[in-house]
């Protein structure tokens, strides 16, 4: 239904103007006359508003974001029905997306992207606190108003629309959506902070990371495809941005920033250090490790550490080729003379990188995002290779000698060889069974079930590290230890590394906490096909749980997708009998044989038959055999005999109607619904034929009322013509018929 200004929604809401439509919605200025202020008003579309299950969905969704109260976040007022139209009141935003902000602009400066960047992020992290996730963060999403606020819109909106297929209509948002989301997999706040950290990297680019022909293979991009830097396309983006962005994309969810917060502090360190120093994304604290600086960290940001890539090791068969490497270069350095100052140029993706971003007569990019200034005196960059090389070839020296020498000694090997990384070791039991540890050796303790955080201390307590890695599981609560190797007891080197396995929670819905025991069956129906599930249903008697009430439920926990079986009371033990055999039987004999199987005879009607004798049962409404309770009741249909030929009637008519009579001023803009029918028979029991279906024409329309031939339904002479108003059912005007015999 089309809304029109001056139209009134709850005697309420006065209708504006239209001001937006998307791909599920039309959105509405409208005027709350109650507490006199503006406010958007956002219509389901016509097309959603057939799917009960959806709307259903629409509604929950929400009404748990009217719950959100935060100034970065569009707030939502009320949740409406009023008829056929399912609508949400919102905060009016007098503003402009930021999507078309950026097109406008073409790309945004940095601390311009960062202030609204801070703002989203805020908001997000005051949905995730209520454990609301938006999954459709989009710069569509968001609006800028006129003092320059930004604000997050459709939360739990998107989230209703999300098991919607991916068609083009989906263009706009799979350009933002998470590798796991795309995958079809479950999906946590850190996908918001994905499409968040595209969202980034649209602003300061003017792009969005990954193009395709189609939804698909954007998709597949968003799965397989590496990110080209955004510095490619703006070199003057600060690396703490440039880290931050990538920090928020990458593809496995446990390589992103843990929470929105995190993400709003290296933002907000962002702008006062654009080098990158004091942010605390894990990436920035390694490279000025991997720099030589000496680093101070916080267990915080030693805890982000371990969740990304471990710096390169040089492998062992590589030694070979740096030692070829140093001595070339020593070679190179001697006979270029040590006026050559320039650094070799690198290889591969990342070198090409580095020489987009320098400029003519500028340092490469990795010596300007350290904070290097050109320098004469600087270090011939093939005497740092040579130094390298040695260094390696020293390396190795030292652990042969180290290997050497302790297997001379023979004892450590045998408590398990832990110079070569085994974590496990053997120890010395006394004559009476008691263990006695070496110095270097420690017991394994238990970690099961320990918080994450608790888990970690309790290894470098005991002079362990941990290696984590995230798994589902049903009987481990999220963020709990669910296994851990080496076992606790067994007796481990020192500075040995465990293997931890977190617990990403159960991937399944805990039926339980769902609530649906004792609910009706179509409001339990609704609801699991609301969340995604399939259902079927049995019914069981009982004799204390009401008929159509949900007596119990399997599974306890449901994959998502999955089907979901019902147990619904069908009330008391109830004797029935089997429905007896009519057709064929007179009234009297069907009198006689309902009785005597303790049912009654419903309605009657009769129709003319050809092959029944008149008086005789042609139907019966209920199959014979079907199991009924006692009293219920049959319908049945009675022969009249053969249908006996009347005189045929014929009138005809030809009249013009001005619709405008009925519609009054402003009739062009309006429009009715009519349909044309013959009416015959008497005021008790009228009959009706239609001549002409359900039409709508405009108000101001001159409606032709031309029939050369209506026949009579009745073989009477009289009758009526009326023109119906389908939506009310009125009759808009009624024209009195002579009928007359024909041959």
């Amino acid at each position: 239904m089309i809304l029109r200004p001056g139209m009134f929604l709850q005697d309420r809401y006065e209708i504006l103007e239209q001001i937006g439509s998307g791909g599920m919605s039309v959105v509405y200025k409208a005027k709350c006359h109650k507490l006199n202020r503006l406010v958007a008003i956002k219509v389901l579309k016509e097309e959603f508003c057939n799917d009960s299950n959806f709307v259903s969905k629409f509604k929950m969704e929400a009404q748990s974001a009217a719950g959100l109260s935060h100034p970065n976040i569009v707030s939502v007022y009320d949740v409406i029905d009023e008829g056929k139209l399912h609508y949400i009141v919102m905060e009016l935003i007098e503003g402009i997306t930021l999507k078309s902000y950026i097109q406008k602009k073409g790309r945004l400066e940095v601390k311009e992207t960062i202030g609204i960047a801070i703002q989203v992020a805020q908001g997000i992290a005051a949905a995730h606190e209520q454990h609301i996730i938006h999954r459709d963060i989009k710069p569509q999403n968001m609006i800028i108003s006129k003092d320059g606020k930004v604000k997050v819109a459709d939360f739990g909106i998107a989230r209703a629309v999300s098991a919607q297929t991916m068609t083009s209509s989906a263009m706009g948002s799979v350009h933002y959506i998470s590798p796991e989301q795309a995958r079809g997999g479950f999906s946590d706040e850190r996908s918001d902070i994905y499409s968040l950290g595209v969202t980034m990297y649209e602003m300061v680019t003017g792009r969005v990371p990954f193009e395709g022909d189609n939804t698909v293979a954007i998709a597949i991009a968003h799965l397989e495809n590496a990110v080209v830097p955004p510095s490619v396309y703006n070199p003057e983006i600060p690396v703490s941005l440039e880290r931050i962005i990538l920090t928020c994309m990458e593809k496995k969810p446990e390589r992103r920033y843990r929470s929105a917060q995190d993400v709003i502090t290296d933002l907000r360190s962002a702008l006062i250090h654009p080098d990158g120093e004091g942010i605390i994304s894990p990436a920035s604290v390694q490279e000025r490790a991997l720099n030589g600086e000496t680093v101070q960290i916080s267990s915080e940001q030693l805890s982000k550490i371990k969740h990304f890539r471990k710096t390169e090791r040089v492998e062992p068969n590589r030694r070979e080729s740096y030692e070829r490497e140093a001595k070339a270069a020593w070679q190179a350095y001697q006979d270029e003379g040590a006026q050559n100052t320039m650094e070799p140029e690198r290889e591969g993706p990342e070198a090409e990188w580095e020489r987009k971003m320098a400029g003519p007569d500028r340092m490469p990019a990795r010596r300007r995002v350290r904070g290097e200034e050109p320098d004469s005196d600087r270090a011939n960059p093939h005497i740092e290779r040579i130094l390298a090389g040695a260094g390696i070839v020293a390396a190795i020296v030292v652990v042969a000698v180290l290997i050497v020498v302790f297997a001379k000694l023979g004892a450590f090997f045998k408590a398990g060889s832990g110079i070569l990384g085994n974590s496990q070791t053997e120890s010395v039991q006394t004559e009476t069974g008691e263990l006695v540890l070496k110095d270097t050796e420690v017991s394994m303790p238990s970690v099961l079930g320990m918080t994450e955080d608790l888990a970690e201390s309790t290894l470098k307590q005991s002079s362990l590290t941990m290696k984590r890695t995230y798994e589902y599981s049903d009987d481990v609560d999220k963020g709990h230890v669910a296994k851990q190797d080496p076992e606790a007891g067994s007796v481990v080197l020192k500075g040995g590394q465990v293997n931890v396995v977190i617990s990403n929670g159960s991937d399944k819905i805990d039926l339980d906490k769902l609530g649906i025991a004792e609910l009706d069956q179509k409001t339990a129906v609704t609801f699991l096909e609301s969340k995604g599930l399939k259902v079927q249903v049995t019914e069981e008697e009982s004799e204390t749980v009401e008929a159509g009430t949900v007596m119990r439920y399997e599974p306890k926990l449901v994959a998502d997708g999955g089907t979901v079986y019902l147990y619904v009371s069908s009330g008391p033990h109830v004797d029935k009998v089997p429905a007896p055999y009519l057709v064929g039987k007179t009234e009297e004999e069907v009198i006689a044989l309902l009785a005597e199987n303790d049912l009654m005879p419903g309605n009657t009607s009769t129709e003319s038959s050809d092959t029944v004798e008149k008086g005789s049962v042609i139907s019966q409404s209920v199959t014979s055999g079907t199991q009924l309770e006692k009293g219920s009741k049959i319908d049945y249909v009675v022969s009249s005999g053969p249908e006996v030929k009347h005189q045929r009637y014929v009138a005809s008519i030809n009249e013009v109607y001005d619709l405008s009579n009925l519609i009054g001023p402003g009739a062009g803009t309006s429009s009715v619904t009519i349909m044309i029918r013959l009416r015959q028979g008497t005021a008790d029991n009228p009959h009706y034929k239609v001549l002409t279906q359900s039409t709508t024409i405009k108000g101001d329309v001159l409606l032709p009322v031309n029939f050369t031939s209506i026949e009579s339904m009745d073989g009477t002479d009289q009758g009526s013509l009326e023109i119906v108003d389908v939506n009310s059912g009125a009759v808009i005007k009624t024209y009195p018929l002579t009928f007359f015999p024909m041959d």
